[in-house]
């Protein structure tokens, strides 16, 4: 139990890590996470690479609907014109990876304001379709502008590289994308220490009282629209470069659904719940498929039952979890927290 736990400054009050044991916890996280790739086989890395992209994503969802309260349908499309603007980049220019990430990002931050003007007029599910709109306007873009995209054969990326050094291998890669989202998530945590970032909780809350208070309402939506674009931007050029190719199949609604699943059950408004969160979308299906080859092993015949009790059974989890447990995940991991604060005494 923690006992004299007091602050006797405000930058340590404000710190992302209190305490001497939950900056030791951290050291031992990013440890382990360092060793990772060098125990873990193809496919363990193939999905640690997989929820990192995805995670970056997730991150500026969140802070789009969890932290300012915008409904957006349209994320899997910003994420593919950040894809798509850093292959053209890197195939066309040939620019170097480090040049061509952000500038996806930044053409997807464009393309996230001109989609959020809209959110000054409509909210909710207005929104919500305004945003599905843009979804289905950007998928088009993507499959029909061939002399840009490619068409539905897409573009072919060559591996990142630096000088001397290439990322041509998951093992490589892996410290760029885990890099890259350990420098976002930290980024958004500290968003929300900033006025921007209570600007975008006052929105959230109400934003006709933010207004009165002096938020500029039409800033802040664009603002929050920028910001969570840019993190899909980013997400879809590190996409690029973890599969070396990006064709319009990567950025449909469906992936839209699927990050709105991510920062529902991790926990809205919460940077760590959208880890958690997105580890459990993307690994738990993943878990259920090897179990159905299990099964299928053992019962040839019952592969015709197992198969499509995979996806509802997913779905029963994700329904019963916010059920029982609507704050997500991230609920979960404070009351653990509490609970060894307390330890060995009750609440």
């Amino acid at each position: 139990m923690r006992i004299g736990d007091y602050k006797e400054s405000y930058a340590a009050d404000e710190a992302l890590f209190r305490t001497p044991t939950a900056r030791a916890w951290l050291l031992v996280l990013l440890a382990a996470l360092a060793v990772f790739p060098f125990l873990a086989g193809d496919y363990l890395l193939y999905l640690a690479n997989l929820v990192g992209v995805l995670a970056i994503g997730a991150l500026g969802l969140n802070i789009l609907t969890g932290y300012t309260g915008q409904i957006s349908l349209g994320h899997a499309a910003f994420m593919g014109v950040g894809a798509y603007a850093t292959a053209v980049l890197a195939t066309r220019l040939s620019l170097p990876f480090w040049l061509s990430v952000p500038a996806g990002g930044a053409a997807a931050c464009l393309a996230g304001a001109v989609v959020g003007v809209p959110s000054l007029r409509i909210k909710g599910l207005y929104l919500a379709i305004a945003t599905l709109a843009a979804q289905v306007i950007f998928e088009w873009v993507f499959t029909n502008w061939t002399g840009l995209t490619g068409g539905i054969r897409g573009l072919n990326v060559a591996p990142a590289r630096l000088p001397g050094f290439r990322f041509d291998t998951d093992r490589r890669i892996y410290f760029l994308i885990q890099g890259v989202l350990a420098l976002h998530a930290y980024g958004a945590a500290n968003l929300f220490r900033t006025r921007v970032g209570r600007a975008f909780v006052a929105v959230r809350d109400r934003d006709l009282s933010a207004e009165l208070m002096g938020v500029n309402l039409f800033r802040t939506k664009i603002l929050a629209f920028m910001v969570s674009s840019y993190y899909a931007g980013i997400a879809g050029g590190l996409w690029v470069y973890f599969t070396k190719v990006v064709t319009p199949e990567n950025f449909p609604l469906s992936l839209s659904i699927q990050y709105l699943a991510m920062i529902i059950v991790g926990g809205l408004g919460s940077v760590p719940g959208t880890l958690l969160g997105t580890v459990f979308v993307t690994l738990v299906p993943e878990g259920l498929r090897s179990l159905t080859q299990v099964a299928q092993a053992v019962a040839p015949g019952a592969m015709a039952w197992f198969y499509p009790m995979r996806d509802i059974v997913f779905g029963a989890m994700i329904v019963g979890f916010l059920v029982f447990e609507p704050h997500g995940l991230a609920e979960v991991w404070n009351r653990i927290r509490r609970f060894f604060a307390l330890w060995p005494f009750p609440k």
